[in-house]
């Protein structure tokens, strides 16, 4: 914090205007944000999306019946979280990719945002039996989160699924430790982040960049308990 205001007063002295050097010391903390923390969210990433989602919707115009380029709409779709548009697109793909799990894991997750939360369990369950490990685990996630405030038991045998697969994963010790927040089971909470934060440290180099997010988080959770 007294870096940022020894910053923004030299910023300040060299430019003459506060709100200007303001404005810029923000844009420094979102550059170096990007490029060794990541909790801030990607300017560019979205118009990439909403540019790729124009492009498939134009290629499906010229022929409809091209699922690969469905699959992908509706995972865009997904990302930017218009799950009715997606889900109504993955249901067109059914036969296609019915051995598919990423597309049982697609479908499942429109259905738990679109509150068909048994269905959509029942079909991301579907995705994990034809691969355990698609999308890297990531579908227990994504279950843990969907049940974290209604059935707290069933989210941390998710989250233990998860941690079976991935051993070494920040993200799955900071949901845990949402899920134990949640519980009100603080002193497993505050494990949970000391947990996320000695796996971090222990993860080589190129890994760090992309669990440093949930290293981050947990310390300020794990600040306020």
């Amino acid at each position: 914090m007294i870096i940022k205001f020894l910053i923004f007063g030299l910023l300040w002295q060299i430019i003459g205007n506060p709100f200007l050097a303001i404005l810029i010391l923000l844009v420094i903390l979102y550059v170096l944000d990007r490029r060794f923390v990541g909790v801030f969210p990607s300017f560019t990433k979205p118009l990439k999306r909403m540019r790729n989602i124009s492009r498939l919707k134009q290629q499906l115009a010229l022929n409809p019946n091209e699922v690969s380029s469905k699959l992908e709409l509706a995972r865009l779709l997904i990302e930017r979280k218009r799950y009715s548009e997606a889900h109504a697109y993955l249901l067109e793909l059914e036969r296609p990719y019915e051995q598919s799990a990423e597309y049982w894991d697609a479908l499942g997750t429109t259905e738990l945002y679109l509150g068909n939360t048994a269905e959509g369990e029942r079909h991301i369950l579907h995705a994990l039996e034809i691969n355990p490990r698609v999308k890297y685990g990531q579908p227990y996630l994504t279950l843990a989160t969907a049940f974290k405030d209604t059935d707290r038991d069933k989210a941390l045998h998710y989250v233990q699924q998860f941690q079976e697969i991935h051993s070494s994963s920040s993200e799955a010790f900071y949901l845990l430790g949402s899920v134990y927040r949640s519980l009100g089971r603080m002193d497993d909470t505050k494990q949970a982040y000391d947990q996320c934060l000695n796996v971090y440290r222990s993860l080589p180099r190129y890994k760090k960049r992309q669990e440093r997010r949930w290293a981050v988080r947990s310390w300020f959770r794990k600040m306020t308990i």
